[in-house]
């Protein structure tokens, strides 16, 4: 992963000091750029970097989420177009369009509520 982001500074602003270019667990990815012209990059260096190391990208598991941008554009892998979706789940945490975390809250609140209510007396 650090070969395919390192390329330069195509992530979104963290701190004063430090760059989020990528969320990564397991075999878990999420890109994050703060163009479509980035991503874009980022999407064929990232697939570039793991086919050279007999790995692929799955077309059809891979989403596309694009908070505030002005270029609708579609992101595309191998010449395929990649799915643009509203919200998405990593690790548990839902990521929208609107950058909030309402839908995060309200889904782990409906997850709580659900378990107190199958709680039995003892």
């Amino acid at each position: 992963m650090k070969t395919s982001t390192s390329e330069g500074k195509h992530g979104i602003q963290w701190t004063a000091r430090n760059q989020l270019d990528d969320l990564d667990f397991a075999d878990d990815l999420a890109l994050l750029s703060r163009t479509h012209e980035q991503m874009q990059t980022k999407t064929a260096s990232v697939a570039a970097v793991s086919a050279s190391v007999g790995l692929s990208i799955h077309k059809g598991k891979t989403k596309v989420v694009k908070f505030k941008v002005e270029n609708n554009n579609p992101i595309t892998l191998d010449g395929e177009t990649l799915e643009n979706v509203e919200s998405f789940t990593y690790l548990g945490s839902i990521i929208d369009e609107r950058g909030g975390s309402d839908a995060d809250v309200k889904a782990r609140i409906g997850k709580a509520r659900f378990a107190f209510l199958h709680l039995k007396n003892i």
